[in-house]
């Protein structure tokens, strides 16, 4: 069975990210998780970290994965396949390593509902574009958008997981209390982690060239910015000691 891209599908899916993303700048509230999740009633039902992570991130992984698998090219046959093959990296690591290793408070269950959803719609809509809509030019791979764009992906989730490691550190296992972060661009920000992610989806952006993926790096920045504001802010409240030239998101900047 011949499968066609579906421009009107991706533009619907690419729009439906933009405003989530303008929806969450418009709201200006925290996601009810981790420390933010500390005031909610006892009567939402939670999940256990790892299990939430696990199960809303794994979404992303399988079907990118599934569509990547169903074709009959190379996997470096094709720029789309591979950064497709890149999107399910990420993913893979958010599944299998990151959610076995978070140390996290336990997540609201309509939280992790709406995150699955997400996760679902996204990973078709990347994989769609990707292996059915996009068209690139023999030279892509020697392109400078190709080029700094992964070298940005990379970058972005090497700062990703590296600040999500220190994190961890911070806290014994059974420990829920919070402190400080400490070293890597936490030094300079509050939301390095968020930094990192954020950094690496504007990577993915730029080396697909897709309007997908710029709505993806979009609502991105949109939801773990204002993730690292309200982080930023819950600090400043807790610690005294906080150090008062640390930013929210960017260095020196913001």
């Amino acid at each position: 069975m011949t499968v066609v891209c579906h421009q009107g599908l991706v533009l619907a899916g690419s729009a439906a990210l933009a405003t989530m993303g303008t929806l969450i700048l418009y709201t200006g509230t925290p996601s009810r998780y981790g420390k933010h999740s500390q005031n909610l009633s006892s009567r939402v039902p939670l999940l256990p970290a790892r299990v939430a992570w696990f199960l809303q991130e794994l979404p992303s992984f399988v079907v990118s994965v599934g569509m990547l698998a169903w074709q009959p090219r190379s996997l470096f046959g094709q720029p789309g396949n591979l950064l497709l093959g890149l999107f399910s990296l990420h993913y893979f690591h958010r599944t299998f390593i990151y959610s076995l290793l978070t140390r996290g408070r336990p997540f609201p269950v309509l939280f992790f509902l709406r995150a699955t959803v997400f996760c679902i719609g996204n990973g078709f809509l990347q994989a769609h574009y990707l292996i059915y809509c996009a068209e690139y030019p023999q030279d892509w791979y020697t392109d400078v958008r190709f080029s700094l764009g992964i070298f940005l992906f990379i970058l972005g989730m090497g700062i990703n997981i590296h600040s999500d490691c220190l994190l961890r550190q911070l806290r014994k296992p059974g420990e829920v209390i919070y402190k400080i972060p400490q070293g890597g661009l936490f030094t300079y920000v509050s939301g390095a982690n968020f930094l990192g992610e954020i950094i690496e989806w504007m990577g993915y952006a730029l080396a697909t060239w897709s309007i997908s993926a710029l709505a993806f790096a979009f609502f991105s920045l949109c939801f773990l910015g204002m993730q690292a504001f309200y982080h930023h802010r819950f600090y400043l409240q807790t610690f005294k000691d906080y150090p008062k030239s640390r930013k929210a998101l960017i260095p020196f900047v913001f």
